[in-house]
């Protein structure tokens, strides 16, 4: 189990001490272990798991309708799904370093249990859950907080969300032009490592904007972002 100094080098990583580390061990245990030495059905992480998950996205919630107050409901949804998922869950606690401390049964040790991201992504709610309960509610959003910061950054400048133009312009020619708007990358150019992507925005067969990016995704994005802004000033 979980000896002292394992418990101090998790207490580090996530800049929170528990004053119950049962808690902490709690969250780290998953069912495979608990079913393998017999323990009660009440063992293991699944429980913290239910409760981290709703703490979760009352928390992400808070930090986007603080962050992004001119969203409408339906963006802050999109947004808060795009950021909470089981890849990016799982990816934090890689991250951090804590699924080599998951207690896992035999079976799943040989099964790479440690890299499923189902099992890390339970794991990390479950830990939001046993901070939320060991140090109350404002424990919990600061260490999510701290957490997610770099996820809202990179998505940001990424624009995979918070400017999500390609689902307004999408919103914008169905309601107004009765069409859908396509798109078609232009050129390619330079080496894979700083490749530049350049896309045009083609509705009813007519070439609008034209974007450029690090990526399809980004060049799209920009391109769309041009297109509307003119739909909307001709409208």
């Amino acid at each position: 189990m979980i000896d002292r100094e394992i418990n101090k080098i998790i207490n580090r990583i996530l800049d929170y001490e528990f004053k119950n580390p049962a808690l902490l061990e709690l969250a780290l245990t998953h069912k495979s272990y608990a079913n393998e030495m017999e323990l009660k059905n009440i063992y293991g992480n699944e429980r913290l798991e239910f409760m981290g998950d709703a703490v979760l996205g009352a928390v992400i919630s808070h930090i986007i309708i603080e962050r992004y107050e001119d969203f409408s409901e339906g963006e802050l949804s999109k947004m808060r799904a795009s950021v909470v998922n089981k890849e990016s869950l799982a990816g934090l606690l890689k991250k951090l370093g804590i699924n080599r401390f998951i207690i896992l049964g035999k079976g799943e040790q040989q099964n790479n249990g440690r890299g499923k991201d189902s099992i890390l992504a339970n794991v990390y709610e479950s830990i939001i859950a046993a901070v939320y309960f060991d140090g109350g509610y404002d424990s919990a959003y600061n260490m999510i907080s701290a957490h997610f910061k770099e996820t809202f950054n990179n998505a940001e400048q990424d624009g995979c969300y918070i400017n999500d133009y390609k689902s307004r312009l999408q919103e914008y020619c169905q309601k107004n032009m009765n069409t859908l708007p396509e798109y078609n990358i232009e050129s390619e150019e330079g080496p894979d490592h700083i490749k530049q992507f350049e896309s045009v925005v083609i509705i009813n067969n007519i070439k609008y904007e034209k974007g450029i990016g690090k990526n399809k995704k980004s060049a799209e994005q920009e391109a769309a972002m041009k297109t509307l802004n003119r739909l909307l000033k001709e409208f």
